[in-house]
């Protein structure tokens, strides 16, 4: 059976996918309530009663909202490191079947492999996922997702973990000008989000696309776009020359007002 992925929605307000293969289904953060990633996963065919387990990045509301809703589905399981599992829990009046994992490290869900690895923002401690599944053989060909969202800069470990993946996806979470411009945020907030343990922006975003050697990526989504401070036209303008360029992989957009997320990725 492929790997089927979905991003279901992703902007500031909220970011969740979905992750399939024969032996399990998956959320990838659960940032919107429970009702809505109910919704959003029956547009599609699926079911929140079908979920196996949610993975979570770190505590932030638009990674973890829906948890509440969620917590009702008692064989749901949540993974997480353990600063991250006590900043979430606290906020919930029922106890989540949590299943703690260390930073850096690797381990098994069923017939995923996952590595959960640090990176720079400001939340307790926020990881990067890459999920893999299969042997790396004629029948069962390895097929790997980097999740990395929420990163005030690109340290070279995620980096070099993140060119080894099929699909990546990253934040292009804010155009400098658009946020020096913002008339909602204070100067400390715009300070926070364009600081190293911030958000990426667009230019951040290009190098890591334009400048990682050796990349094996099929596809590249560009996710976590701020409804205020970016634009799909935006980042389609900075990313002009790698779309236009000799490149391997597909760049996509994800665009915060869109409610579908993005396409199915079937992959094999």
């Amino acid at each position: 059976m492929a790997v089927r992925f979905k991003i279901l929605g992703s902007s500031s307000a909220g970011n969740c996918a979905f992750l399939q293969t024969e032996n399990c289904r998956v959320l990838i953060d659960a940032g919107f309530s429970g009702r809505r990633i109910g919704e959003m996963l029956e547009a599609c065919g699926e079911s929140v009663e079908n979920l196996d387990a949610v993975f979570v990045t770190h505590e932030h509301s638009d990674h973890v909202a829906g948890l509440r809703g969620l917590a009702r589905y008692g064989k749901l399981k949540v993974f997480a490191n353990s600063f991250t599992a006590e900043a979430a829990q606290s906020g919930l009046k029922s106890r989540l079947d949590w299943n703690i994992f260390e930073t850096g490290s690797r381990f098994v869900f069923r017939d995923l492999e996952i590595d959960a690895f640090g990176i720079p923002h400001d939340a307790h401690d926020p990881v990067g996922f890459i999920f893999s599944h299969g042997q790396d053989d004629l029948f069962a060909p390895r097929i790997s997702i980097g999740w990395a969202l929420d990163l005030g800069y690109i340290p070279d470990m995620v980096r070099q973990r993140l060119r080894q993946v099929d699909v990546l996806v990253t934040e292009a979470n804010h155009d400098g000008e658009m946020l020096r411009r913002d008339t909602k945020r204070p100067w400390s907030v715009k300070q926070r989000i364009s600081g190293r343990h911030g958000h990426l922006s667009n230019e951040a975003a290009r190098d890591l696309i334009e400048n990682t050697a050796e990349a094996r990526w099929r596809d590249v989504f560009l996710a976590h776009l701020s409804r205020d401070c970016n634009t799909v036209e935006c980042v389609n303008k900075t990313f002009s020359r790698s779309l236009a360029g000799d490149f391997s992989h597909r760049l996509s957009v994800v665009s915060p007002d869109n409610g579908d997320g993005a396409p199915w990725l079937d992959l094999r």
